[in-house]
């Protein structure tokens, strides 16, 4: 992945990937290297649509520019079929650590739906600890390179299918073994949170943190039912809480805009928004607003003060990285060290770890900006 990461400088010349970074929104399913897909397929005789892994990473490209949540969606079908024993599982953890800590990740939680690695026999259970085995190999080889990083998992169910509350009782069964989170994904239009509300009955029960993709291929309702059925501490993406944002008028030096009830709760208890700019390009998440990143209402987010983070929800299917989705939105907006260091202390902030914690991934990131 480094070769992604080449040349991404501010315009003071500051290397970003050298800067302390927090993921909060990366999907092991699409954080895949290309050439693991291939050999991970031919393993177990799986027809790809080719075997050159330049080839396979443009054919991602271009299936996941569809401008359709549900579309993108499909090209999981590939990499979710490499990952049904332990070994695919474990070696995909571990190379998707390995890639965060070379992208400057220091605290990193990856998200993914174990109910999509049963076919070749596993059981929940074990495709948890496959993963953190990954996860935890991963670690060391960062570490060995003479880096820092922390990796938890956010265990997802599939908002479409009937399992959340077996997966949410998964994810707490382990959350002492470096399980820190919940979340549901899949397709968002007509699965509302409500229809989780088992689920996340059982995490607030047992105090355990949940995080929804809510706000992305739906809207407003999508994220009033993350919020009140789902409790949801952060919203995944949660980028169309701007349509509760109405723009009354604008000149050369400001925007004044009025605050819906919705919005203002959010914005007020500091809810983080998981946005990920280049994904959400790709699905039409901001297509009541345009087609481009300068369309994108992160800096409205921004400047209204809300918490936002940077993310980048599938590595793979966006050919992207933590520092190029910062470099991206820095070369749109003209942000500077100082934003991109908010930007990381707000994912600091809402990260699933204990408070002393987050206020020792704060300091990280505070001691990292200023020496780099």
């Amino acid at each position: 992945m480094s070769e992604q990461n080449a040349g991404y400088a501010l315009a003071d010349g500051t290397d970003i990937r050298a800067l302390p970074k927090v993921s909060l929104h990366d999907h092991l399913d699409g954080g895949l290297r290309p050439s693991t897909v291939i050999e991970l397929g031919d393993a177990i005789g799986f027809e790809l649509p080719t075997t050159d892994p330049v080839e396979l990473a443009r054919w991602f490209g271009e299936k996941s520019n569809s401008g359709s949540l549900v579309e993108y969606l499909k090209t999981f079908d590939l990499t979710t079929a490499v990952m049904q024993t332990r070994e695919g599982l474990t070696r995909v953890a571990r190379e998707f650590v390995q890639d965060l800590g070379a992208d400057g990740v220091v605290y990193g939680e990856i998200r993914w739906a174990p109910e999509q690695h049963l076919t070749r026999g596993l059981s929940l259970d074990e495709t948890v600890e496959a993963v953190q085995e990954g996860i935890e190999a991963g670690i060391q080889d960062v570490r060995a390179t003479g880096k820092r990083i922390r990796v938890g998992q956010l265990v997802s169910a599939m908002r479409h299918l009937d399992r959340g509350l077996e997966i949410a009782q998964l994810a707490v069964r382990h959350r002492d073994n470096g399980v820190v989170g919940f979340d549901i994904a899949g397709p968002e239009a007509g699965f509302p949170p409500a229809n989780q509300r088992a689920a996340f009955d059982y995490l607030a029960e047992n105090f355990f943190p949940a995080t929804v993709h809510a706000g992305e291929a739906d809207g407003l309702d999508s994220i009033r039912s993350a919020l009140l059925d789902g409790r949801a501490l952060r919203l995944g993406h949660g980028v169309r809480i701007a349509e509760d944002i109405s723009i009354e008028r604008q000149d050369d030096e400001n925007t004044y805009v009025t605050l819906g009830t919705l919005s203002q709760w959010v914005k007020d208890r500091e809810i983080a928004l998981e946005t990920s700019p280049t994904s959400n390009l790709q699905t039409g998440a901001i297509a009541a607003w345009g087609t481009d990143i300068l369309d994108h209402p992160f800096d409205l987010l921004y400047q209204l003060g809300f918490r936002v983070t940077v993310n980048t929800d599938n590595r793979l299917m966006s050919g992207t990285t933590l520092t190029r989705e910062l470099s991206i939105l820095a070369d749109a907006f003209a942000y500077d060290r100082t934003d991109l260091e908010i930007f990381q202390l707000n994912a600091a902030a809402g990260a699933f770890l204990p408070l002393e914690e987050r206020e020792e991934l704060a300091d990280i990131i505070t001691a990292g900006f200023e020496g780099s």
